[in-house]
């Protein structure tokens, strides 16, 4: 379980970087102090993991339709959420949130790729032990 709470955090800590930096690229984007900054990573993450995954499910038929760009409008629809809850982060409208959360998402992954090792293979096949019959 400590295992599950440190990948937690280290996610948030790539979220809070990716987060800073899309504030330097968006003008539309601000924090007025670190606390608001983590605090953001932090909600992200849990809309991200709760929220997100229900408006999906709710959502299944327009992202069918739009070939799954939906998906990116439901992005930025959870960092807007976020900005509404947290004080000290503003996100200026729902455009600067669309590529805002393109921008966090690359960055979170590339840094993401960096520090964690992602397993290509969705279901791992044990290898066959024993005699075969």
């Amino acid at each position: 379980m400590l295992h599950n709470l440190t990948e937690f955090l280290a996610h948030c800590g790539i979220t809070a970087l990716s987060l800073w930096l899309a504030s330097f690229l968006f003008h539309g984007i601000s924090f007025t102090s670190k606390k608001s900054l983590i605090l953001s990573a932090i909600l992200l993450g849990i809309a991200n993991a709760v929220i997100r995954p229900i408006v999906i499910i709710l959502t299944i038929p327009l992202t069918l339709i739009t070939f799954g760009l939906f998906l990116l409008v439901i992005n930025a629809l959870m960092m807007l959420l976020v900005s509404a809850l947290v004080p000290g982060f503003r996100v200026s409208g729902f455009w600067t949130a669309f590529f805002a959360s393109i921008v966090v998402t690359i960055i979170s992954l590339l840094v993401g790729s960096l520090f964690f090792e992602y397993d290509s293979n969705l279901i791992n096949v044990p290898a066959h032990q024993g005699v075969m019959v």
